[in-house]
């Protein structure tokens, strides 16, 4: 059978090609990876239009995870980071319940397990680094904020064109501009600017912890599986998860 010590489900943008490559190369033996598309229309990837392609998968959501649902996974993962600053704390509670009422399982986002695995590391003050443009990132951080985190530098990708085209070069070059000696951690926001090769380069550079969206997600996806296992080389998060 496959799925033999669990299966996780997760909900992806229609156009990212970064999330299914990283979580297979974090997932460990004995757990099945399944995966549906979410609706969205327009050129994903792209800052414009984001808020629009947000809505639209949250207006969708229902349909894509009742087909998802039918691979029986023990946890479904809402993959994208951006949709919870669309929705606000309160909503996206709201989204969570419901959708485990409706199917009787584990329902996970992008940003509820950043939450999670800031909070497991004791982190309270997070410097926060994203692929959006500004408006969005401004609006994330606030986000951070409204949980309680301090957020002593933010910054985000320059010369951005398509979210998807992004590199893990990138995303370790971002890291390094983040950083402050105030922060006790890197949140890399997002989970189609590729992340997970960065990570560990930069917990080592900079000597902090250093989580991602995708990383953060499947650690708290194989937390709700009650799946223990370390995953060297994706950061001290997944490290000790053992």
């Amino acid at each position: 059978m496959m799925g033999w010590r669990g299966r996780i489900g997760f909900l992806v943008p229609p156009g990212n090609p970064t999330l299914e490559p990283e979580m297979m190369q974090l997932v460990p033996r004995g757990v099945s990876l399944h995966f549906t598309r979410m609706v969205a229309h327009g050129t994903t990837g792209a800052h414009t239009g984001q808020e629009e392609r947000n809505l639209t998968q949250i207006a969708h959501l229902d349909e894509c995870t009742d087909l998802l649902a039918m691979v029986k996974p023990g946890v479904i993962a809402l993959a994208h980071t951006a949709t919870s600053y669309t929705l606000g704390i309160k909503a996206e509670a709201e989204l969570i319940q419901r959708m485990e009422d409706r199917h009787q399982l584990r329902f996970i986002t992008a940003f509820g397990s950043v939450v999670e695995a800031l909070r497991h590391l004791g982190v309270k003050r997070v410097a926060y680094a994203t692929p959006y443009d500004l408006a969005l990132t401004i609006r994330g951080k606030a986000h951070l904020e409204s949980y309680g985190f301090k957020v002593p530098s933010h910054g985000q990708l320059s010369n951005v064109i398509n979210i998807y085209d992004e590199t893990a070069e990138r995303a370790y070059r971002l890291g390094r501009q983040v950083d402050t000696t105030e922060a006790e951690a890197i949140f890399l926001s997002g989970v189609g600017m590729p992340t997970i090769d960065a990570i560990d380069l930069l917990e080592r550079d900079l000597g902090k912890p250093v989580i991602s969206s995708a990383s953060a997600m499947m650690w708290n996806a194989l937390r709700s599986l009650g799946v223990r296992g370390s995953t060297p080389g994706a950061g001290r998060l997944l490290q000790e998860n053992g």
